[in-house]
């Protein structure tokens, strides 16, 4: 694996696994009260989560049944019956006919005792896979809920881009319609053709129809968040506001961090023990199966006898398997385990390989949109002065309306393009900081920086 991330410089340090460790209210680190209640929600009430806690409690009782075959089983019982024996039944000494049907009862209270000597380990190792199973499966509810959180976020700043952007058309919707007014004034008292009206109705429409394909895109993502939250979508509401604060920049933790804190990596992890201890199981099945069989209990002909003490029986001894010829089946599921194990192995290895990508891909890009937004601020600036001057020429009658229009829409082109990629910077932080497992240090949060910006 490398030294270090290639956007950030670290080192490398001995892992100490933590991805059952709590990750915490991460996206606090945004500072937005609606975005805090909108996890709130989606913690308690999404139904992922609550499928993902499900199956964690089924791995948990699927490991107790595993652990129960450390101990001894005990059972008890109680059946009365009537019967009635043949006349024809053989005596016992002559084998001839015994000539009489006598018909009594029967009480039997017997208690059994089974206990597997697990010499070979099977029981053991059983135990052992259910282990990793259950952490495995904690570390998939972890994933699950880091997951849903990270969704949560970014469908959130996805749709307050949006608002921001519907913001800025609608802002550029009425500059459109006063330049119109202007030019249909202008062209009232002669000074203008009708070419400029035209152009001015042109633009004024053009900007309106972009509307309904933003209001489309931000309903889409209010009902994706209804759903997160656990809420019809038809009762979810999420009243338009302005991203008015500041994605923060999220340090890079050291590599083996990622290996520590990721569910993902942790969960592939258990699984690759888990099927590494499926082996020892397949293994042991080469062996006897040794048990230690008890039976005593009480059994009489009339149920006012069935304590007394001549009525007891009893019963006690080992017992030994060992199948002799199966065509080869054991030797088959063990192969069948070594290469499910196998299988594991390769799966892990793809899943850090893909989280550290995932972090390369987060980190270039928490820079770059960073470096590019700074350079749209300038842009949008100069085309409002580009605007600006247009509209003043305009008026004094030095330039036709087609100047004009072509800097009203590069000024909302420029406005829009905006509006995205601070969403796509929020985005890009929320992703990384899923990347990198969903957690803080309290070292590294001290480093978080918020700067602020205008657009």
């Amino acid at each position: 694996m490398p030294d270090h991330y290639r956007e950030a410089t670290n080192e490398w340090r001995t892992a100490t696994p933590a991805a059952h460790l709590p990750k915490g209210a991460w996206w606090e680190i945004f500072g937005d009260p609606e975005l805090n209640r909108l996890e709130q929600q989606a913690a308690a009430a999404n139904q992922s989560l609550h499928a993902a806690v499900a199956r964690f409690e089924q791995a948990r009782a699927n490991a107790d049944v595993a652990r129960s075959g450390l101990f001894p089983r005990i059972g008890a019982g109680f059946a009365a019956t009537r019967q009635r024996a043949s006349e024809n039944r053989p005596s016992n000494l002559t084998g001839e006919a015994v000539g009489n049907s006598p018909t009594y009862n029967t009480f039997v209270l017997p208690f059994d005792l089974s206990y597997e000597l697990d010499l070979w380990g099977r029981v053991r190792r059983q135990v052992e896979a259910a282990k990793a199973s259950v952490q495995a499966d904690a570390a998939d509810l972890e994933a699950v809920r880091l997951a849903i959180a990270a969704e949560v976020a970014a469908d959130y700043f996805t749709l307050r881009a949006l608002d921001a952007e519907k913001a800025a058309l609608a802002a550029s919707i009425e500059a459109y319609r006063r330049s119109l007014e202007l030019t249909r004034n202008r062209r009232a008292g002669g000074l203008v053709s009708d070419l400029d009206v035209a152009q001015a109705e042109t633009g004024l429409n053009t900007a309106e129809a972009q509307l309904p394909a933003l209001r489309l895109a931000r309903s889409r993502f209010e009902h994706a968040l209804a759903v997160l939250t656990g809420q019809p979508a038809s009762l979810f509401q999420l009243p338009a506001a302005p991203l008015g604060i500041a994605p923060p920049e999220i340090p890079a933790e050291l590599p083996s961090a990622l290996l520590e804190r990721r569910p993902d990596v942790a969960a592939a992890e258990q699984r690759m023990a888990a099927a590494n201890a499926s082996i020892g199981v397949a293994k042991a099945a080469f062996f006897p199966t040794v048990r230690f069989n008890g039976l005593a209990g009480f059994q009489s002909i009339d149920a006012g006898t069935l304590f007394d003490w001549p009525s007891r029986f009893w019963a006690v001894g080992p017992s030994l398997t060992l199948p002799l010829f199966e065509g080869g089946q054991r030797q088959a599921k063990l192969r069948a385990t070594k290469a499910a194990y196998e299988e594991t192995v390769a799966r892990y290895r793809q899943t850090v390989l893909t989280a550290f990508a995932e972090v390369e891909d987060n980190l270039a890009a928490q820079g770059l949109l960073a470096r590019q937004y700074e350079q749209e601020l300038e842009a949008l600036a100069a085309a409002r002065r580009q605007l600006e001057i247009a509209n003043n020429r305009y008026r004094s009658g030095l330039v036709t309306y087609l100047q004009v229009a072509t800097a009203q829409n590069a000024t909302l082109e420029r406005e829009r393009v905006v509006a995205r990629l601070r969403g796509q910077r929020f985005a890009a932080a929320v992703a990384l900081v899923k990347a990198l497992g969903g957690s803080f240090t309290a070292e590294s949060s001290t480093h978080i920086v918020q700067q602020g910006e205008t657009p």
